[in-house]
């Protein structure tokens, strides 16, 4: 892996950071971005426990901000390839959607989806000049399944496939992979703005948030370790073949998904409601 460059986004902690970890592993000179550089010290750390810190770049980026995109495009003019990017910034906003305010719908989206695109469009150049590139983007089971309270964050994922499919079509002529991580629940902090949520107790939604909250905290000691994600995305960066479009992964995830795909909505809606009423 000679001279082969990756950029991850989010890469602080969770999947962000673990993925920073496995390509620097793999040979990569990752350029590791986040928006705060001040949240890089568990990185840092990581990686010279490792023996990884010449392979890995900090550099300050906001998807979500113009001024800190045009700071990426001179980055990258340094670099003599862009070959993987991995888009795994993201938040996730919980609420019922009548209580969401839309400015609140769009913060979700500036982020999960609208940075996605702006980051992609940044690096798109320099992988189409070289004739190949991986594009990864972090999705969610969110993507394919809806859920109750989690509207905001469901409809960017949702967003983000149908944006990857079309992409992979647009490049596959010009030798760039987009592929779709599609994790379930794991061990990361993507979820601490729907714990810490503040519930309104005049609320007509109330016992249903309550029900709701009180169903994620329960699974919690099952949530998979996130450094399986993050092998998952050093795989298919470093694979010889091309990578498929989808990857879903974690306990159940295929299971659910395949059980959605064959069975009617109402059974898959009295179930969802059914656990979360009980």
């Amino acid at each position: 892996m000679i001279n082969k460059s990756a950029i991850v986004t989010g890469a602080s902690s969770g999947f962000g950071l673990l993925c920073t970890i496995e390509l620097a592993l793999k040979g990569f000179t990752v350029i590791a971005t986040m928006r705060d550089v001040k949240k890089a010290q568990p990185l840092l750390e990581l990686a010279k426990e490792k023996n990884l810190g010449e392979l890995i770049q900090i550099h300050s980026l906001d998807v979500t901000s113009t001024e800190s995109i045009n700071d990426l495009k001179n980055l990258l003019t340094t670099f003599p390839s862009i070959d993987v990017l991995v888009n795994n910034a993201g938040i996730a906003l919980g609420g019922f959607s009548e209580e969401l305010s839309i400015e609140e719908y769009r913060r979700q989206f500036e982020t999960n989806f609208f940075g996605v695109i702006a980051v992609t469009q940044a690096v798109l150049p320099y992988m189409r000049s070289k004739g190949h590139g991986r594009i990864i983007n972090m999705s969610s089971i969110s993507g394919r399944m809806g859920f109750p309270g989690l509207s905001a964050y469901v409809s960017s994922k949702y967003a983000l496939e149908g944006y990857s499919e079309s992409l992979r079509l647009e490049l596959k002529p010009f030798g760039i992979d987009v592929s779709l991580i599609e994790p379930g629940s794991y061990q990361t902090n993507i979820w601490t703005s729907v714990d810490e949520m503040e519930i309104n107790s005049n609320s007509p939604y109330l016992s249903y948030m309550e029900s709701m909250l009180k169903e994620i905290n329960s699974g919690k000691e099952e949530h998979g370790n996130p450094i399986e994600v993050a092998k998952l995305v050093a795989q298919i960066a470093s694979q010889q073949k091309s990578p498929d479009l989808r990857y879903p992964i974690g306990k159940s995830v295929k299971k659910n998904l395949f059980l959605k795909s064959l069975l009617p909505w109402g059974f898959i809606e009295a179930a969802i409601l059914k656990r979360i009423r009980h």
